[in-house]
């Protein structure tokens, strides 16, 4: 059985997402990120990192979202190019660019006063500058066709960047720029991760809402931040 160290609406949620579209078994363990449990002795030695998710699996923990992404998927042989497929460096190159720049810089745009001694307001605008051109990415990359981005089958790749859509639309404080409808092969993308049977148990699960990634609205409860 594999456990999902996860806060409700986190990044834990792309996790639990797959977990879902797999119809793998898995059991939650909830992180009390209010108590700052995360930090607590107990968690550093599931996740030595202090984030969250981590997963619980038969070998060992893994953690970081797209390494957790990633073990699942190659096990279970599905929502990913095979390893021998000419697509495969071209899926793992945009599932980087999902960790390294989206997811990462996200985070460093929320908690900014943790990554700059300066202006904050100045360090969101730099910040804010390369999630347009993320976004602006993605955007061109559906409009490409490819199987494994944007097709009718999902794979990790897309609920790895439709997920983090509505934490677009509901933490960039102060931001005027964000509109998904600038982004309309995004937004169609997230419409229909909205309807897969894994978004609907995820809805139910973390009190997401009707429309946690087109039109999202604060989680109820509304316990853990976003990433």
């Amino acid at each position: 059985m594999l456990k999902l160290h996860y806060a409700p609406d986190n990044a834990s949620l792309i996790i639990r997402l797959v977990l879902e579209e797999l119809g793998a078994p898995y059991e939650t363990v909830l992180v009390d990120r209010g108590s700052n449990a995360q930090q607590s002795p107990a968690y550093l030695r599931v996740n030595p990192m202090g984030t969250i998710p981590a997963l619980e699996t038969p070998h060992g923990v893994v953690f970081e979202t797209a390494a957790i992404l990633l073990w699942l998927v190659d096990r279970a042989g599905r929502l990913a190019p095979a390893v021998d497929s000419p697509d495969r460096g071209a899926f793992l190159s945009w599932m980087m660019v999902a960790s390294n720049g989206l997811q990462t810089d996200l985070r460093q745009h929320f908690y900014a006063e943790r990554f700059t001694t300066g202006s904050v307001a100045e360090y969101r605008r730099i910040v804010a500058e390369r999630l347009r051109g993320h976004l602006d990415r993605y955007e061109a990359l559906l409009g490409e066709g490819h199987a494994w981005f944007g097709a009718e089958n999902p794979t990790a790749l897309d609920y790895y960047v439709a997920t983090p859509l509505r934490w677009f639309a509901l933490y960039l404080q102060g931001e005027t720029w964000f509109d998904l409808c600038h982004w309309p092969r995004l937004r169609t993308l997230a419409k229909r991760i909205e309807t897969r049977p894994a978004m609907q148990a995820a809805i139910a699960a973390e009190g997401l809402g009707e429309t946690p990634l087109s039109n999202p609205s604060p989680a109820n409860p509304p316990e853990g931040v976003a990433l």
